[in-house]
């Protein structure tokens, strides 16, 4: 199959893509006999393989535990995104040619020693002209046409495979890829990046403990970021934050508290909370690299708020339906299974206890569910369900004595509370109990109605068998292979009639049309026997 690759390279659209990089691609994907199956590990190292590029999109494909199973989102977690620096020289003509002036009218140095060096940009300290401490993100050049020309490559390359995992059905690798590309693009645009800063900001700017870093957008273009220097200490360095004085289970408190306030509250929230993110300033927690953002509207979080109080309620039915909201069905539900699963989940929580209970191994569940049964779900949920399990792991490696559970039961309780209206929800009864009061009245006319028309005969019952579909699918596949074997048999019927007659034209003394149907018959046969071998 990768050899038909291969010959594509040469033919159709794959003429206008560089040829060599496609051989590059295939031949990586040759080496790490993707053929053969694909596991956690393998598909990291496919990745790194390519380059920068398809390590970004590994990053980003981590964070989507509603496509790819956990193990495959936890190894694609250790991709490494320092990747070599660009030359300095090549560093400033960017910056010359975004300002469209010598470098030296914006800063008054530029530090030539990278900071980091990922694969869409990388960051330089700075000092402008009037003396502010900043950075300097500064993109790639030509970073944008070579990840689209790989994503093209990439669909190409797998457009003949099939990945498949045990009870998933077929992972759909094109949609995949083009949600990746669509985040991608995203973390391209400084601007965007720089907007997401000044929401943030402006979402926490009562928060006393809380702060990001200030953006210059005078100097910010699409293709550069300038924002002030953080110097502050990484949240993992526990060892410097007691010599300053820190006290860690508080800053990891506050850093729970703002974190839980931006899902329950605000539905705006850091979507990449690992430690490397954050920062202690003054005290104050420091939120970096803004760039990924995820988002949730009202619906979704009630359905979250939902799923977590029917857990603590052991409500089977409660947590279905908040399931359900939160997902879009790809396909017909098995409503009866999906209970069953669910059902089964809630069972593991029967004596729920917040000191041991894990919000990211609920997470984690409930995404298995809806992997399970096809439901898919939005970019925004996704990037929850990993940004808790991060966030949760941070606190409980660095703050074990903080219970980020506890904390986002609090929140969620509080912001109930909050947007409690008697008076709105006694307008809500009044109107349910007037059109239940209305309905009550008209059953009798409906009750004689349905028996009128099953007098006349004109009463109709649609009956959903839960359950039917696999049994039907087989009786279907046996059909198909009888009707196979139906022509297959009259085609040898007819050709061998055809044969004791002098039709012509004619091949080595045979009527060429028994030919033909000789061959029609093989051809049929053999695929029946193929699939009465592959299904036994």
């Amino acid at each position: 199959m990768l050899e038909s690759l291969m010959a594509q390279s040469n033919s159709g659209e794959t003429e206008k893509l560089p040829t060599r990089r496609f051989r590059e691609m295939v031949r990586v994907l040759r080496n790490r006999e993707l053929m053969r199956g694909v596991t956690p590990v393998k598909i990291r190292q496919i990745l790194e393989d390519l380059g920068p590029t398809f390590v970004k999109l590994g990053q980003i494909m981590s964070m989507r535990p509603d496509f790819l199973p956990q193990e495959y989102c936890d190894e694609l977690t250790t991709l490494q995104a320092d990747v070599k620096p660009m030359p300095f020289d090549v560093v400033l003509s960017i910056v010359e040619q975004e300002y469209k002036c010598p470098w030296q009218k914006k800063f008054a140095s530029i530090s030539q020693e990278a900071l980091g060096s990922a694969s869409i940009a990388q960051v330089h300290r700075a000092t402008l002209a009037t003396g502010e401490e900043v950075v300097v993100k500064v993109q790639r050049p030509g970073i944008y046409s070579v990840m689209e020309q790989d994503i093209v490559l990439l669909k190409r390359a797998t457009a003949l495979t099939q990945v498949v995992g045990e009870e998933r059905g077929v992972l759909d690798v094109s949609m995949l890829l083009d949600e990746m590309w669509r985040i991608a693009k995203q973390e391209m645009d400084f601007l965007m990046e720089a907007d997401h800063i000044d929401e943030f900001r402006q979402l926490n700017a009562g928060e006393e403990y809380v702060d990001c870093p200030k953006v210059y957008h005078d100097l910010t273009t699409s293709r550069i970021l300038v924002m002030e220097y953080v110097d502050g200490i990484r949240f993992d360095d526990s060892a410097a934050l007691r010599e300053k004085g820190f006290d860690i289970n508080q800053l990891g408190r506050r850093l729970a508290e703002n974190y839980v306030k931006q899902v329950v509250e605000d539905g705006y929230f850091h979507a990449d909370p690992h430690p490397g993110n954050i920062r202690v300033r003054s005290g104050k927690i420091v939120w970096l690299d803004l760039g990924m953002m995820g988002r949730i509207s009202n619906r979704d979080r009630r359905a979250i708020r939902k799923a977590f109080f029917s857990l603590a309620n052991h409500d089977t039915m409660d947590m279905k339906t908040a399931v359900l909201a939160l997902g879009v069905p790809k396909g017909r539900i098995d409503h009866t299974r999906l209970y069953e699963d669910i059902d089964a989940m809630m069972t593991t929580y029967e004596n729920l206890d917040f000191g041991t209970f894990q919000m990211g191994v609920l997470t984690r569940q409930i995404m298995d569910v809806l992997r399970r049964h096809r439901i898919g779900i939005g970019p925004g949920l996704s990037m929850f369900a990993r940004g808790v399990l991060t966030i949760e792991g941070v606190m409980r490696t660095y703050c074990p004595d903080v219970n980020f559970v506890e904390i986002f039961a609090r929140s969620i309780q509080l912001n109930l509370q909050k947007e409690f209206n008697w008076r709105v929800e006694l307008d809500r009864l009044k109107r349910e109990g007037y059109v239940f009061f209305k309905k009550t009245m008209r059953l009798p006319e409906q009750i004689s109605d349905i028996l009128q028309m099953t007098m006349r005969g004109q009463t109709k019952v649609n009956l959903d068998l839960t359950g039917s579909e696999e049994p039907l699918r087989r009786i279907d596949g046996m059909m198909n292979k009888l009707v196979l074997g139906m022509i297959g048999s009259a085609l040898l019927l007819g050709s061998s009639v055809i044969c004791t007659t002098q039709m012509t034209p004619k091949i080595m003394e045979i009527p060429l049309l028994g030919v033909f149907g000789y061959l029609a018959a093989l051809v049929l046969c053999g695929r029946l026997l193929w699939d009465i071998i592959r299904n036994s």
